[in-house]
């Protein structure tokens, strides 16, 4: 008896120092259905309703559904496309703010049941689920919470019919990855007519938590909520792509609403969503969402801007390679297919990515460190060299800031570095250090901070090394899950020139005139006093093209314009007027063109609802 009772007390005792042994969770920890969305890394954007149409980046909810009729539409060729490229998802833009479900729903005659494509029996959002599954990827939906359609918007009765056709989107197309929903809410649209401005309090009017988040997590408990603070995945704070170069998985939000649960309009300050917040409240990582092109809708004059192989993968580093995931707006033309050029930049970003992580340099390496976590197979070093996210090395629970020396399989010449560490235990690690030897002592090579899910350091020039130092800074004992050197791919492209659409607009000098209206500059950023601004034209122009300023300030843009042209600055007529849309999230540079060549003597800028505006250039073009 007393043989078995000591067994007996020496099994429980092990089980109890195994149980002792694994690190304990630190901070907030991220979900099951978060720790798929770190997974996937990258997936794609698509938007595509009437406004392609109309050549808007918004539409103001009063295009006909006529309109909205392409002629060789082809899911399966825009995911395709977006598969090439190694994306693992698709988000179908089922609504955007103009209004238009790309579905037949119940809840609005604003539907593709109104157009004439396919005789009003078509499904556009099944059709993108159909080919995003056909093509290996997982499929979700982006449900615009502003309508510029529906005259209902602004009262409860739209509400109940936008968690309505939540709902349908949560139902009928089988399991999503995410539910995508942004922060755009309220402002001037057509609303059955009314033409008029209409302004809510986003964060109450739509009541996220109470009645509308439940509807997707009874439906699709493993689908992702993105808006622009939470719950499951934040906006960047910027439509560029870049994560901050410290990007923390956790935050705090800002603002009036700082401390209570996340949801769209909660964040009156959004300087903290780039970095996110060290040991903050809620696992809430950011989401990096670029266009592919300058704008999220297709635009012929952009078909030459479309990004290169290799600003995607500047992208990719600054997004993926920062903890976040890159989120890629792909604009199918009027016709309902991508571009050539949209096409070959994908392929050979896809091309990029699998050839520079085909080969991890640090395979068959040998790693030592005198700080170790006993001699338990779950910690051991062995597991930063595996392909599993979540095995990881751990030293001694006293031990913050280890060093462990990595010998490679040979001298090996590689300029990127990917750290990751295993994000089910928390975001732990601080900074890390890698230094490298170079024959006589150790020299630093490289650092960074925010390790997280992922974390990919890129070095300024390739370096060779045999054995490197990994140098781990954490409050608590850090868990890291991997280590890894890649060499980037790198080939010559260029887009095809004989499929080159694009309109190239060639500048025009003018004279400025009417200085009383206080024209001032302060580097890169002018500023007009008055709400217009005067030019001479030299000769004819067929364009006018606006730039906000460049510098970080949302100060002073133009929403709303009109343009007025004059034989003698006495008598003007408007020959343009419209409004910049997103122009706040993506201050690119707005191109309007005309109707026809303007060959008057005189153009006037009038920056509407507003006294006194700011520019980095105003362009006019031949």
């Amino acid at each position: 008896m007393k043989t078995i009772s000591f067994l007996l007390a020496n099994g429980l005792f092990m089980l109890q120092l195994h149980a002792q042994e694994a690190p304990k969770p630190y901070g907030v920890l991220p979900s099951e259905r978060q720790l798929k969305w770190h997974e996937m890394e990258t997936y794609c954007l698509i938007h595509y309703t009437p406004t392609t149409f109309q050549d808007k980046e918004w539409g103001l909810g009063d295009a006909d559904p006529k309109i909205f009729n392409p002629s060789n539409f082809d899911a399966n060729q825009i995911a395709q496309a977006a598969a090439s490229a190694g994306f693992k998802g698709l988000i179908s833009v089922a609504k955007h703010h103009d209004g238009f479900c790309l579905w037949p729903t119940r809840t609005t005659t604003y539907s593709i049941a109104s157009s004439p494509w396919k005789n009003g029996k078509g499904d556009m959002v099944k059709e993108f689920m159909e080919a995003s599954h056909k093509n290996g990827m997982a499929f979700g939906t982006y449900l615009s919470a502003w309508d510029r359609n529906d005259l209902r918007y602004g009262t409860p009765a739209y509400t109940d019919a936008y968690r309505e056709q939540l709902t349908e989107l949560m139902t009928n197309y089988g399991q999503l990855f995410t539910s995508w929903h942004d922060g755009a809410n309220g402002g001037d649209g057509y609303y059955g007519g009314k033409y008029e401005k209409r302004t809510i309090n986003s964060a109450t009017y739509y009541e996220w938590e109470e009645k509308t988040w439940p509807i997707i997590r009874r439906l699709q408990p493993m689908a992702s909520i993105f808006s622009d603070v939470g719950p499951d995945m934040r906006w960047v704070g910027n439509e560029h792509g870049f994560a901050a170069e410290t990007s923390w998985a956790t935050i705090t939000p800002k603002g009036a609403f700082e401390g209570v649960k996340p949801m769209p309009g909660a964040s009156t300050d959004a300087s903290n969503l780039p970095t996110g917040t060290r040991n903050g409240k809620y696992w809430i990582p950011a989401e990096c969402d670029v266009p592919q092109r300058p704008g999220w809708f297709y635009h012929k004059n952009q078909d030459s801007k479309v990004k290169t192989p290799n600003q995607l993968f500047e992208i990719y580093l600054k997004s993926v390679g920062r903890g976040a995931n890159m989120n890629l707006g792909l604009a199918p033309m009027p016709e309902g297919i991508l571009h050539p050029n949209d096409v070959k930049s994908l392929k050979y970003f896809g091309k990029k990515i699998e050839r520079t992580f085909a080969d991890n340099l640090a395979k068959g390496a040998k790693a030592t460190s005198k700080h170790l976590r006993g001699k338990s197979a779950e910690f051991t070093l062995k597991n930063i060299f595996d392909d599993d996210r979540y095995s990881y090395y751990a030293p001694k629970d006293n031990i913050l800031s280890p060093e462990i020396e990595i010998t490679l399989d040979g001298e090996k010449e590689f300029d990127l570095i990917r750290i990751r560490e295993n994000i089910k235990l928390g975001q732990r690690l601080d900074s890390v250090v890698v230094d490298t030897w170079n024959g006589g002592k150790w020299v630093k090579l490289a650092s960074a901070t925010s390790i997280g899910a992922n974390r990919l350091i890129k070095l300024e020039q390739p370096t060779k090394a045999t054995k490197l130092k990994v140098k781990l800074y954490s409050p608590v004992v850090p868990t890291l899950s991997d280590f890894a050197l890649f060499k980037e791919y790198d080939e010559a492209f260029e887009f095809d020139e004989n499929v080159s659409s694009s309109k190239h607009f060639i500048k025009s000098s003018y004279t400025a005139i009417n200085t009383s209206l206080s024209l001032s500059q302060s580097g890169s950023v002018s500023t007009i006093k008055g709400n217009g601004f005067e030019i001479k034209l030299n000769e004819p122009i067929s364009a006018f093209g606006y730039l906000p300023r460049q510098d970080g300030v949302k100060d002073g843009f133009v929403l709303k314009y009109e343009i007025q042209a004059s034989e003698d600055q006495i008598n003007w007529t408007t020959i343009k007027e419209g409004e910049f849309s997103n122009i706040l999230s993506n201050p690119i540079e707005q191109i309007v063109e005309f109707d026809k060549q303007v060959s008057s003597k005189y153009l006037k800028f009038v920056a509407k609802d507003m006294t006194g505006f700011t520019f980095g250039e105003l362009n006019i073009y031949k």
